[in-house]
C-alpha cells in the first residue's frame, strides 16, 4: 500500500456511517429545505442572499462515502457539522 492508499483508509475508518434520512435532518438544522423528490432521490435546497444552494440527496440505507463527501462539498458545510 501506498501513502495515499492509507490515508484514504483511514479516512475511510474514522467516517461515520450516515443515511440519506440522516443526511437530510442535518441539512434541515443548516436551514435547507426539501424541494422536491423523485423516486429515492430528494432535492434540498438553501437559499442566500444572491444564489441557492441544491444538494441532491438519495435516500439509501447507508450513503457511499464518496456520496457523502460530495453532500458536504456541495451543501458548503463542514465534516464536524456532519460529525465526522
Amino acid at each position: 500500500m501506498n501513502l495515499k492508499s492509507l490515508k484514504l483508509l483511514s479516512i475511510f475508518e474514522l467516517m461515520k456511517s450516515l443515511s440519506g434520512k440522516e443526511v437530510c435532518t442535518i441539512l434541515m438544522q443548516f436551514g435547507f429545505i426539501q424541494v422536491r423528490q423523485r423516486g429515492s432521490h430528494v432535492i434540498m435546497q438553501k437559499r442566500l442572499d444572491q444564489s441557492t444552494v441544491t444538494v441532491p440527496v438519495p435516500l439509501h440505507k447507508t450513503l457511499n462515502i464518496g456520496t457523502l463527501l460530495s453532500i458536504i462539498r456541495q451543501s458548503g458545510l463542514s465534516k464536524k457539522d456532519f460529525g465526522i
